[in-house]
């Protein structure tokens, strides 16, 4: 069938292209005869009455409209599914609240995370301000980098050594999008456009111990509980227990949208996408029940959403993506602002193509500033194109003298889950912190697939055949040989 439709559509081009040739005629409506059926990607015929669709064709047409609209829903609402998937897991599998902070430390406890790095432990808490309202963040003095984002992943503060407390120490109070005028004296006051908010942070202090004394320093408490509040716990994944805080696949993607949205506001940006998603049984202030027509076209528009979100994440088409133009390094934050807005256009494809394999979004992480912030590249083919495949083995050269202030890691990732590798090795990264055996001249060999070269054991990770991977290269304190590109890596290699 669909031979047969590609036949009529070449032949209904030339038609028309011919026709072009005679005449121009503006607005002229494109000759079609009774009998033209085009078949949709949802799978239907289209059968035409003249210049009309058969009133036959016409569910079948509302099924496509509804389709196209819901595998674009699926990529709108990518961010926001992410960090409410993220929360349910905090809230219901590690029994944490609004005023308890998660301890990220081990790669287990991170296997759940998308694209986490394996080298520093991270600390989040997700905050419910409909139930808390005005929210404190008390911050210890310490060597911190942290931050606050909006369920949209746009971030909304800074706070350690680069907010305002200056990694002093400081009172932070969240203020909820209902409460614009709420600001009590002695408070960093932060804004909130969502109700639901991500607070996280790093202890940027090497010692473990130092770290742990900081982390239980921290206190998050309703404003309103001030006087007496209830003492904040720190809380680590449990053990065993599998989960994944990315977004779910099928209806269960549905589901989790429809739920968060009935909690945050709507934007104006956002205001058509509303009006799709009520076509498709998703409203504001209703039930989650979309009949059988609507269950159906969901979950084929999020297997549909979710293929285009990988090649819009894994095969990026943006403008000066790759770091060295003829290398297959790409940029990872291609967000240019917090507010995701450019000149005339939301950055819909940027955000989307960064929500689907990561999580969380910072200015430090996209620093044009020499020796401070990040920098990340991404990769996700080898030297001659072909995606990474776990099956093979790969090598990467890290030529001597990386540039980074403080130290670079390239982390392997599973490319359906877009998390750490779960391999049996239990090791998803290779560092500048790592006894790595280097070359006579300092560079360093690195080794990717299913079993360890001999004698290359520590400078290897382990790959599952059957499963393809990707890999984010981090420079922490990203130097000018970064920026100014005096320093090269090659790409990923397959040893045949």
């Amino acid at each position: 069938m669909k031979n047969k439709s590609f036949i009529f559509l070449v032949a209904a081009f030339l038609i028309l292209a011919v026709g072009c040739k005679k005449k121009t005629v503006i607005n002229e409506p494109p000759s079609l005869d009774s009998t033209s059926v085009v078949v949709s990607e949802f799978g239907t015929q289209i059968k035409m009455d003249g210049e009309l669709p058969s009133k036959e064709s016409i569910p079948a047409l509302f099924d496509e409209m509804d389709f196209q609209q819901a595998t674009q829903c699926y990529l709108w609402g990518l961010p926001i599914v992410a960090f409410a998937e993220w929360q349910e897991q905090q809230y219901k599998t590690f029994n944490a609240t609004s005023n308890d902070l998660i301890f990220y430390n081990t790669y287990n406890d991170r296997l759940g995370i998308l694209t986490a790095n394996a080298t520093t432990p991270y600390i989040i808490s997700f905050i419910d301000l409909s139930k808390n309202g005005p929210t404190v963040i008390e911050m210890p003095a310490g060597h911190t980098a942290g931050g606050l984002g909006d369920f949209w992943q746009r971030e909304q503060a800074v706070i350690g050594e680069m907010g305002p407390d200056k990694g002093k120490g400081g009172k932070y109070i969240l203020v909820p999008p209902t409460m614009k005028n709420f600001k009590p004296a002695g408070y960093f006051i932060v804004p909130c456009t969502t109700v639901n908010m991500f607070f996280g942070f790093r202890a940027l202090d090497p010692d473990p111990k130092a770290t742990e004394t900081l982390v239980k320093q921290v206190k998050i408490y309703p404003y309103d509980k001030r006087a007496n509040p209830t003492p904040t716990k720190v809380v680590s994944p449990p053990a065993g227990k599998k989960w994944y805080g990315i977004q779910p696949a099928g209806i269960a993607y549905w589901q989790r949208l429809h739920a968060i949205l009935q909690n945050e506001p709507v934007e104006e940006r956002d205001r058509f996408f509303m009006a799709w998603l009520r076509n498709l049984g998703i409203e504001k202030g209703k039930p989650f029940a979309p009949d059988q027509r609507q269950k159906k076209i969901l979950i084929a528009a999020a297997t549909k959403g979710q293929q285009m979100a990988m090649a819009n994440s894994f095969n990026k088409r943006f403008a000066d993506v790759k770091h060295w133009p003829d290398k297959k390094w790409d940029y990872v934050m291609i967000i240019k602002d917090p507010s995701q807005h450019a000149d005339y256009y939301d950055e819909f494809f940027e955000r989307t193509s960064y929500f689907y394999e990561a999580v969380t979004y910072s200015k430090a992480m996209i620093t044009k500033i020499p020796n401070v912030g990040q920098a990340y590249l991404g990769s996700y083919y080898d030297s001659e194109g072909n995606w990474l495949d776990g099956g093979k083995n790969y090598t990467l050269n890290i030529p001597a003298n990386p540039p980074a202030v403080n130290f670079w890691s390239i982390t392997i990732y599973d490319s359906a889950t877009r998390c750490l590798i779960d391999n049996p090795q239990k090791n998803a990264d290779l560092s500048s912190r790592k006894d790595l055996i280097k070359n006579s001249d300092e560079s360093v060999d690195l080794y990717f697939g299913p079993k360890a070269p001999a004698g290359k054991e520590k400078n290897w990770v382990q790959t599952l055949p059957g499963k393809h991977w990707f890999t984010y290269m981090r420079f922490y304190g990203p130097t000018a040989a970064y920026f100014d590109k005096s320093w090269k890596m090659d790409d990923i290699k397959e040893v045949k």
